[in-house]
């Protein structure tokens, strides 16, 4: 029951884009257009869920004063891989995600699940919790990708051989795949989250939760793992 319950936490009540709004570089950087969201989502994912693995498995071992350069190598390794796997395999996203594939080394999303949960768990609770906030950010990204894109360019891809989907006699709003179209194509979404969030809250009887403190000092993550 443990094992379900932090497997499915991440996808709605603690998403990492839409609910604890960690993430955020990566989340309007590279969601210009769904292939490379699911890109970037399947890669954090990876890495989310080995360095869990390992940090829950050594998380005894390690000093508490070092504990925070010892995560990064855990994580940088695993990062490496998903640089040269996709360098290898995939070149075209490899270059459409460019600099962002290294920089998952200080995602805050990865080192905060490292630093508040699996430093703390056992490895099997770990991964649970590696996988549903890996597969979190990765619906977050691809929601945010594809509405970009759709309303950007007027076409939804994802990878060679997969037909794309273009959506004839749309005028596209080249603003949306632009930065500032990231920005407002969030800002729109986190308030559908927010009015959900609510409605479902005055079906139940229950008080609509206020908004949470977006900033570093009140990060939503580590205030659950403490």
């Amino acid at each position: 029951m443990r094992f379900w319950k932090e497997l499915i936490k991440g996808v709605w009540a603690e998403n990492p884009i839409f609910r604890l709004v960690l993430g955020m570089c990566p989340a309007l950087a590279v969601t210009t257009s769904l292939e490379n969201s699911l890109g970037m989502g399947v890669a954090a994912t990876f890495v989310l869920v080995c360095s869990n693995a390992v940090i829950s498995t050594i998380r005894n071992l390690i000093p508490n004063k070092v504990r925070i350069p010892c995560f990064i190598v855990v994580i940088a390794t695993f990062v490496t891989i998903v640089d040269l796997v996709m360098s290898g395999f995939a070149p075209a996203l490899h270059a459409n995600l460019g600099l962002f594939i290294p920089l998952i080394v200080v995602n805050c999303v990865i080192l905060g699940r490292a630093e508040a949960f699996a430093s703390k768990h056992p490895i099997m609770l770990s991964i649970a919790d590696g996988i549903g906030m890996g597969l979190g950010f990765t619906l977050g990204l691809s929601i945010l990708g594809g509405c970009r894109e759709i309303l950007g360019a007027g076409t939804l891809t994802v990878w060679q051989g997969i037909p794309q989907l273009s959506i004839g006699g749309f005028k596209p709003m080249v603003l949306m795949i632009l930065a500032p179209g990231g920005f407002i194509a969030l800002g729109c979404l986190l308030a559908l989250m927010n009015y959900v969030q609510a409605e479902t809250a005055k079906r139940k009887g229950k008080t609509i939760p206020p908004p949470a403190n977006l900033d570093c000092r009140h990060c939503t993550i580590c205030k659950f793992g403490s």
